[in-house]
């Protein structure tokens, strides 16, 4: 029987070993975290966690849903129960997750950051509790430690247009950290106009833009003055959180009444939001393209189920599904209609695992101007983020793309301690390899293997994003 998470967890043959230990242990090769949610106050303030349960279940909606299915009353998971408690139902919650990520990620995390080499149940939750708390009170436990363990050279924030940025300002000031962090652009707000709170966030862009909003022309604009702002902060990316990608477009004349209508409070008709949603990211793209910047497009999300949860708690809480509305045709048509005015670098993410092929065959139409997998398909994301997920999502991109080139993981977190999911992805890439070499399916040629792994876990994104880090 093989020892649970020993040292070559998911590493099924000597080939993904020799790999994983060579060209992917994370504690060789860095981690580039080039999308996150993680707070930049909270790196430049050095923040210090009292205990195991701020890490752990401070807003992980993740564990939130377990926790529910688990039967867990609402006062243990989000409510006023104290941390301890809150704790100890989740280590009650784990032995139930066979087959499930969150027991690998949680496992992983206690290993990789407190040295806990045992199973967290009910029985070891007060022995969990005490060892991670007393490594919480030590100095390379506080959120820029952490970031250091982790071997993290670079973090890409999630920010919105109106954002001040301070934040990033005063972290590249302080010569103190050497962990480049940079904003990533993501403006859904102002392009959700069916929103009720769209015409308190325009009047907001205005001011911050200094651009009186009055149609679509200076809503372009003032766009335009954000991005330049946020270029001048370091940003090259963009991020978009979608339904699906819409193609639905109309005249200028027709996107201009339509924001004119919504900036008077009048709710479009659903054709007319996808029309402008159209139209805003035609504008948006094209500026990507100018400015050489990437664009990222996750889609697939059917949020906020529950809606008397919803009234109680808001969004992010863990009540969002996979949404079946993601037709291909669409996003052809989108990227289609960019090669009047260039497509920029463009990764793609769907929630639902049935577009893997489709993702596949349609960023293949749109390769070419001398850039490595301009268009990419971008790793398992959410729902999908476990070993099958994985496994089949770059299965899938192998087959119909192009895995050479992939940029390979991300953390899509809050938690300061979730970098271990780029130790599991490199573990089930190693393992993919491996497997195909030892079948006889690739050759074994050291070097060539080890320029693959090491450039899907970290010196592809480097290379793709143009970040100004070295690769290894």
């Amino acid at each position: 029987m093989k020892a649970f998470m020993d040292e070559t967890f998911l590493l099924g043959t000597k080939t993904a070993q020799e790999l994983y230990e060579k060209y992917a242990d994370m504690r060789k090769i860095p981690v580039l975290d080039y999308h996150c949610h993680i707070n930049p106050q909270e790196i430049y303030e050095d923040r210090k966690f009292e205990n195991i349960a701020q890490v752990w279940l401070g807003g992980d909606h993740y564990k939130w849903r377990q926790m529910r299915t688990n039967g867990v009353d609402e006062k243990y998971i989000t409510g006023d129960a104290p941390d301890r408690e809150k704790f100890r139902k989740w280590a009650e919650t784990l032995p139930k997750l066979i087959g499930n990520p969150l027991y690998h990620w949680s496992h992983l995390e206690l290993r990789y950051y407190f040295g806990f080499t045992g199973n967290l149940n009910a029985d070891t939750a007060e022995e969990v509790w005490n060892l991670c708390n007393a490594k919480l009170q030590q100095a390379d436990f506080s959120v820029r430690g952490l970031i250091r363990q982790s071997n993290v050279r670079l973090i890409c924030t999630t920010d919105d247009p109106v954002d001040p940025l301070n934040w990033h300002e005063k972290i590249k000031a302080d010569d103190s950290f050497d962990v480049q962090v940079l904003p990533a652009w993501r403006p859904d707000r102002a392009m959700n106009i069916e929103k009720p709170d769209f015409v308190d966030y325009i009047e907001k862009l205005s001011d911050v833009s200094g651009v009186r909003i009055t149609d679509f022309a200076s809503l372009q604009k003032a766009l335009a003055v954000r991005m330049d702002y946020f270029a001048e902060h370091g940003c090259s990316v963009s991020d978009h959180g979608l339904e699906y990608v819409m193609y639905e477009p109309a005249s200028d004349e027709k996107i201009d009444e339509i924001f004119k209508s919504a900036l008077l409070g009048m709710k479009p008709a659903r054709k007319e939001e996808l029309q402008f949603k159209t139209a805003f990211m035609l504008f948006v793209a094209g500026e990507y393209h100018r400015r050489n910047w990437v664009m990222q497009l996750h889609y697939g999300a059917k949020r906020d189920n529950n809606g008397a949860m919803f009234e109680k708690l808001g969004p992010d809480t863990g009540f969002d599904c996979i949404s079946n509305h993601t037709p291909s045709a669409q996003l052809a048509d989108f990227l289609n209609a960019l090669t009047k005015t260039g497509i920029p670098k463009t990764i793609v993410y769907s929630l639902n695992p049935v577009d893997d092929a489709a993702i596949g065959s349609v960023i293949g139409c749109f390769q070419g101007d001398g850039v490595k997998s301009r268009i990419q398909q971008g790793s398992a994301w959410w729902f999908n983020d476990h070993f099958t997920g994985m496994t089949n999502q770059m299965k899938s991109l192998a087959s119909l793309s192009m895995l050479g080139n992939f940029v390979g993981m991300l953390t899509d977190s809050r938690s300061f301690l979730s970098y271990t999911r780029h130790d599991y992805f490199r573990r089930i890439l190693c393992d993919m390899i491996g497997t195909w070499v030892e079948n006889g399916e690739y050759p074994y040629e050291e070097k060539i293997l080890a320029e693959l792994v090491k450039g899907i876990s970290f010196n592809n994104a480097v290379e793709y994003f143009g970040f100004d880090l070295k690769t290894i």
